[in-house]
């Protein structure tokens, strides 16, 4: 249990990938703050938790919103008294082209996806000093492939890996590590989004699964493991850092 006693703030972890990093931290020992905009999702995620004898608080939170921030900053804080490891998870997709892209539309994954990473860091920063403590931010390997029709997202997620850099850089000497995973297709929510936006839906699951090398779309439990070890002293001398946990995306070949 060498998580035992620290504290992790995951955003977005009512489901999907962030779910699996709160279920993964809990079960190596860790007291968990489970952040969603959707609190009864966080609270399934918190009970989930307890029946595998862990701990963890749902708490509401809407990362675009500075006072909501504010408000897990507190909560946690009052809860547990410090913070170790933040994991700036959430996010929203929206699939459309640029063209097709409302003004709304772009603000709201700008201020979600590259707000939230902002908002939250910033935040939880006076407390991550005190801790020594790091920053996952998790990005997308649509920061490096460019893929139809998601224009928004893609430009999101090539932010947060410019952000985690400049995070890294500039609070290294305070003790704080900041990373960033890119995953690839995940058999989470934001994943079967896109593939509900589809003409075909199976068949664009089975076509994306396609194009990694590993022939098949990844599980949430697979980037929650990254996570735990970018958030690890296993990781202690990386920042600065994306990881890519793609199953060799873009070089995937249908069997001859």
């Amino acid at each position: 249990m060498k998580w035992k006693d620290r504290t992790v703030v995951i955003t977005g972890s009512g489901s999907g990938i962030g779910r699996a990093c709160a279920l993964a931290f809990a079960k190596a020992g860790a007291t968990v703050v489970v952040a969603d905009r959707n609190l009864p999702a966080a609270q399934d995620t918190v009970a989930r938790i307890k029946e595998g004898g862990g701990e963890g608080l749902a708490v509401y939170a809407d990362v675009a919103d500075p006072t909501s921030v504010a408000g897990l900053v507190e909560t946690t804080i009052k809860a547990f008294g410090k913070i170790d490891t933040l994991v700036n998870n959430a996010a929203i997709q929206i699939n459309k082209t640029v063209a097709d892209t409302s003004f709304e539309e772009w603000n709201a994954q700008m201020a979600v996806n590259v707000g939230g990473v902002f908002l939250c860091s910033k935040l939880f920063l006076p407390y991550l000093r005190t801790s020594r403590g790091n920053i996952v931010n998790m990005s997308s390997v649509n920061g490096y492939f460019v893929e139809p029709s998601c224009a928004g997202y893609c430009a999101t997620k090539a932010a947060i890996m410019g952000l985690t850099k400049a995070m890294a850089i500039d609070h290294g000497h305070e003790g704080i590590r900041v990373n960033c995973i890119c995953p690839g297709y995940i058999d989470a929510g934001l994943a079967e989004g896109y593939f509900q936006s589809q003409a075909n839906p199976a068949q664009a699951r089975k076509d994306a699964g396609k194009l990694h090398a590993l022939w098949r779309i990844g599980k949430a439990e697979e980037v929650a493991q990254v996570a735990i070890f970018l958030a690890s002293e296993e990781a202690s001398f990386v920042t600065g850092s994306a990881y890519v946990v793609d199953g060799g995306f873009g070089s995937g070949l249908p069997p001859k």
